[in-house]
């Protein structure tokens, strides 16, 4: 059997008697022509391997696969383990499936060295946890291509003075290039969920910030957007005071808010100085 003579996913999933599971924020999208719209997005995938979290039913895995990538799709969910092996099968060697929970498991291990891409729907409720991961953590992969709900891909691109800027606007694009490439309605996933979604694609800065800084930006945005009403001289009083924005450069009588990622970057290096 090769991908083409697979049945339909609606079908795949009734013989196997599985449903989405609320509990691990599952939302499937079972069109094919939306999931290889994302595969194209995504790619080319000429080399390396693609990570895939949360693949379900597989969706998405047969247009990664229809795309030419090998892929490496980590499952926390046993039960879609044997439709999962079904793809496996036909995929001519180019999927490995791996029962795991994302958010403890090792990428690098997984990529083996390999050049990775992350393209994946993400479960709602793990999404944000999983984005700081793959930001700060040691696999720096050369694209992410991720779904999310549409109100966190907000907060992800958002700018300076837009209610949604926050922490994780702040280090996603110190790190990363971040747009919002296709936007989804709720209608289009099974079962739909309350809110629509959006798919952000992550491209790396020309030069990554030193681990070091990265650990300074989470302290220096906890601190300011944890107290996002309040002028800088008092919410970052407890990380440094004067001693940042003096070195920064800063104004501290702005809120958070209105600062650019750049000025969080000068912060966090002044702090990683102090």
């Amino acid at each position: 059997m090769n991908l083409d003579q697979l049945a339909p996913l609606r079908d795949g999933l009734a013989a196997h008697g599985l449903d989405a599971k609320k509990a691990f924020g599952q939302h499937f999208l079972l069109d094919l022509n939306l999931t290889a719209k994302i595969a194209r997005l995504a790619g080319p995938f000429d080399d390396g391997v693609v990570i895939e979290v949360g693949p379900g039913p597989g969706g998405l895995t047969r247009a990664l696969l229809a795309a030419g990538a090998r892929v490496i799709a980590i499952e926390r969910d046993a039960r879609f383990l044997p439709m999962l092996a079904e793809l496996a099968d036909a995929a001519d060697g180019r999927l490995t499936v791996v029962e795991a929970d994302a958010l403890a498991v090792d990428e690098t291990v997984l990529a083996a060295g390999a050049r990775s891409r992350i393209v994946a729907n993400l479960p709602y409720n793990i999404s944000a946890p999983l984005l700081i991961k793959w930001l700060i953590g040691p696999l720096h992969p050369v694209s992410m291509t991720l779904m999310f709900q549409k109100e966190v891909a907000e907060r992800i691109t958002a700018r300076p003075n837009q209610s949604a800027y926050g922490r994780l606007s702040i280090i996603a694009q110190a790190v990363c290039a971040a747009e919002t490439i296709m936007t989804l309605p709720a209608r289009a996933f099974t079962p739909p969920p309350k809110v629509d979604s959006a798919v952000v694609q992550f491209t790396p800065r020309p030069e990554r910030p030193p681990e070091a800084l990265l650990e300074a930006l989470q302290r220096v945005t906890a601190a300011a957007f944890g107290q996002r009403r309040k002028m800088l001289r008092s919410s970052l009083r407890a990380v440094g005071g004067a001693a940042l924005w003096d070195k920064a450069g800063i104004d501290p009588s702005l809120r958070a808010e209105a600062l650019s990622v750049d000025d969080f970057i000068a912060l966090a290096s002044a702090a990683v100085g102090a």
